[in-house]
């Protein structure tokens, strides 16, 4: 029962982080405009992953897609890589774990598939998380390495070169999907054990004499009181003290006669 709940819980858990990855994907604010020293202004410009937009104060947002690839920094490809990447591995997570959940039956399914499948999706729910984070990660190290090169700016003269941006909200969330998925392909993989048939540890080995086939009759032990008399005489005796026979010859006993 236990297993059974801990990988319905799992499978939920990695479900709301796949989910929290695909929303943190495709929201615009990764970077919004950083209004520290200016609270008042009339645009307020946020850029995501896609497209950047700018809100104005009238209530009116234009949004205007990046129309390069190749022009955007190295960084920031590989932020949209590392996001894409994690998609792909918690949906196909997601497809796998479905069919290895214990509480559904598909024709003479075994617990040892089951348990191979069941470790397959905790293992692709354990990479999409940290692929969620790592570039949820970079984005943020981007941010602040320009936040702080833009504050140096500031205070040298320089205060129109560049606008500062800081962490949207899309950041946060990528963070918390990330670490959904994390701990629901870790509960997989903590179910897996459970379905695991359990196997004898001492196996039955046959042994064959490498000589003849001996057979031994066994049967009951006789006592002896040590005042029965010999049924058997020795061989020597029997030659020694001969019968004689009616004409007067000597008989010797056959060899029958020790029978």
């Amino acid at each position: 029962m236990s297993t059974t709940i801990c990988q319905v819980m799992g499978f939920i858990v990695s479900s709301l982080g796949v989910a929290g990855c695909m929303v943190s994907t495709a929201m615009d604010m990764w970077s919004t405009q950083d209004l520290y020293d200016n609270p008042v202004t009339a645009v307020f410009q946020y850029q995501g992953l896609w497209r950047s937009c700018v809100r104005q104060s009238s209530g009116f947002t234009e949004c205007r897609p990046y129309f390069t690839i190749l022009g955007l920094p190295a960084m920031f490809q590989a932020v949209r890589a590392l996001m894409i990447v994690g998609i792909v591995l918690g949906i196909l997570g997601l497809l796998v774990c479905i069919f290895a959940l214990k509480c559904v039956r598909i024709g003479s399914m075994e617990d040892s598939a089951k348990a191979n499948m069941t470790l397959t999706s905790g293992i692709m729910f354990i990479v999409a998380g940290l692929c969620a984070i790592t570039g949820v990660s970079v984005f943020a190290n981007m941010l602040v390495t320009n936040f702080w090169m833009s504050t140096a700016n500031m205070y040298q003269g320089m205060q129109n070169v560049q606008n500062r941006y800081t962490f949207g909200s899309a950041l946060f969330v990528g963070w918390v999907a990330g670490g959904l998925a994390l701990v629901g392909g870790i509960m997989m993989c903590l179910a897996c054990r459970g379905l695991i048939p359990e196997e004898s540890r001492y196996k039955a080995v046959s042994y064959n004499a490498s000589g003849r086939n001996i057979s031994y009759r066994t049967g009951p032990y006789k006592v002896g009181s040590g005042y029965e008399p010999e049924t058997k005489s020795r061989k020597g005796a029997g030659y020694e003290e001969a019968a004689r026979s009616e004409d007067g010859r000597r008989s010797y006993p056959s060899k029958y006669d020790y029978v």
